[in-house]
């Protein structure tokens, strides 16, 4: 029988440290179990911090024997862990917003609820941001069920960067906005295996945005507003991470980058209201 299991205390999550992931999730208690379990086999980046926040219908996800179990290993491993609710529901962007106010670590990894990360991940992740020195550098998901689908179309979107990061204005309807195209699909990975890096090699590329799995510089996204936006916002949004990362790359740069450890899960969506793009919003104000 699964004992009940301890959600912790923000006053007490609430500490100096590398990395804090972040973790909203709905609805989603076996995605969220993957999710955890692939945080749980990483190494390379001792005692990163996980917040969950949940705002299931029922009861939260974490809840969950095999999500919880997960809960157990990181904090076995001596990942400190803190389950949250966040409700009543104000829309994504808020829910990111409560999430990152729980952290003080020097990075913080959005993480989507379905996404699983291959060991590894956030040591390539956390180095190449310290070497980069940008605002963010993000692991776009691929979609395996899409491995031999290959579109040599999209690859042309790939371009590296050959030294550090610059800030850019990138806007829809510009050449720019179209580099979102790479992360459709399994194109990145196919882009990935033409690359034919050798072992432990990493490399770093223009992006627009990337979606699901985002380390900031959280000086950096704080500095560029966090998603504080979303009072400016309908609840029934979406691109609030779009929004964000617009608003870090204009100021400090970002990247995405390759090898990307990162799977999505291919779940169907829990954001079924999806009345407003935050980004078309925020973007006027950048």
């Amino acid at each position: 029988m699964n004992r009940p299991l301890d959600p912790g205390t923000p006053d007490a999550f609430r500490r100096e440290r590398t990395l804090d992931v972040l973790i909203p999730t709905r609805n989603r208690p076996t995605e969220l179990a993957v999710t955890l379990s692939g945080l749980a086999a990483q190494e390379g980046v001792p005692g990163f911090g996980v917040v969950v926040s949940d705002q299931s219908d029922g009861e939260p996800g974490w809840r969950h024997p095999a999500a919880a179990t997960m809960v157990r290993a990181l904090r076995h491993r001596g990942c400190p862990v803190l389950l949250t609710r966040r409700l009543p529901r104000r829309g994504l962007a808020e829910h990111r917003a409560y999430l990152l106010d729980r952290s003080t670590a020097r990075y913080v990894l959005c993480l989507d609820d379905d996404v699983w990360l291959e060991p590894g991940t956030l040591r390539r992740l956390v180095t190449a941001i310290g070497e980069l020195g940008c605002g963010f550098v993000g692991n776009a998901v691929h979609g395996l069920s899409y491995a031999d689908d290959v579109r040599p179309e999209t690859h042309r979107h790939y371009r590296e960067w050959t030294g550090r990061p610059v800030p850019e204005t990138v806007r829809p309807d510009t050449p720019e906005w179209q580099r979102a195209s790479i992360h459709s699909a399994a194109n990145l990975l196919h882009v990935t295996e033409q690359l034919d890096l050798p072992p432990g090699a990493w490399r770093a590329y223009r992006v627009s945005w990337i979606g699901g799995c985002v380390l900031y510089d959280r000086a950096a996204l704080v500095a560029a507003g966090g998603f504080d936006f979303w009072r400016l916002l309908h609840e029934r949004h979406q691109g609030e991470d779009v929004a964000a990362q617009l608003a870090v790359l204009a100021r400090y740069g970002g990247a995405g980058i390759v090898p990307s450890g990162a799977y999505h899960l291919e779940s169907p969506t829990t954001v079924t209201e999806r009345d407003v793009e935050a980004w078309q919003v925020v973007v006027t104000r950048l």
